[in-house]
């Protein structure tokens, strides 16, 4: 199995930052992926960056990349991750919306059952994040309607499904990764701390780990 792991837009990308311009999304996904393609190299995996460039790639040239290696090894034999963290508005204020989410294109595909895995190695490794959001919660710092782990069950899975260029125009199982929110604080605190950056880069490796060591996938 080939991991293709896309890191989200580019340093020519207008807004994608916290409104403290700690987080630049692009930096923060490309350090993410980087560290990701690396561990799943040393387990033993074939894993590849589709986007090397730090310039914002056009998504038809991503989705060609990885049509060029589904072409060549078959696309049953290659999975796409595409990485990023979630924006609540593009005002360049501060927002009290938080948590991490999957999502996958509409209908059931293989892109499920991956988003599903990542999904519950996201619990795992997110649990610190978790069980703090409840006194973050109290103190005004999500507000009453965020949950830590984002899930739309309406088709008996977790993943969100929409129709991302990344996601429709591939022909793998392709899901992207919304991990916390750049204008959220607390969130962002998360994301740029070690224990951040480990949690959110594991819990692609054991999901990606444990989609490809499924039988029945």
């Amino acid at each position: 199995m080939i991991i293709l792991i896309d890191n989200g837009h580019g340093k020519d990308t207008a807004g994608k930052c916290s409104p403290d311009k700690r987080l630049l999304e692009y930096k923060w996904a490309r350090e993410i992926a980087g560290f990701l393609c690396d561990f799943m190299k040393n387990c033993g995996y074939d894993a590849r960056l589709i986007v090397p460039e730090e310039n914002d790639v056009p998504l038809p040239e991503r989705c060609r990349r990885v049509n060029e290696i589904c072409n060549e090894y078959g696309e049953e034999n290659v999975l796409l991750v595409s990485i990023h963290s979630n924006a609540a508005g593009a005002d360049g204020k501060w927002k009290t919306a938080g948590g991490w989410c999957v999502y996958t294109s509409p209908g059931k595909t293989k892109a499920d059952t991956l988003a599903t895995e990542i999904w519950n190695a996201a619990n795992v490794w997110l649990k610190p994040y978790i069980d703090r959001f409840p006194l973050l919660q109290s103190k005004g710092e999500y507000d009453s309607k965020q949950r830590p782990i984002r899930a739309d069950w309406s088709d008996g899975d977790p993943d969100y499904e929409a129709r991302f260029a990344i996601l429709t125009g591939t022909k793998c199982a392709a899901v992207l990764t919304e991990s916390l929110f750049q204008d959220n604080k607390a969130d962002v605190d998360f994301l740029l701390s070690v224990e951040g950056k480990n949690a959110i880069i594991r819990l692609h490796a054991d999901g990606i780990m444990s989609y490809i060591n499924k039988p029945d996938k």
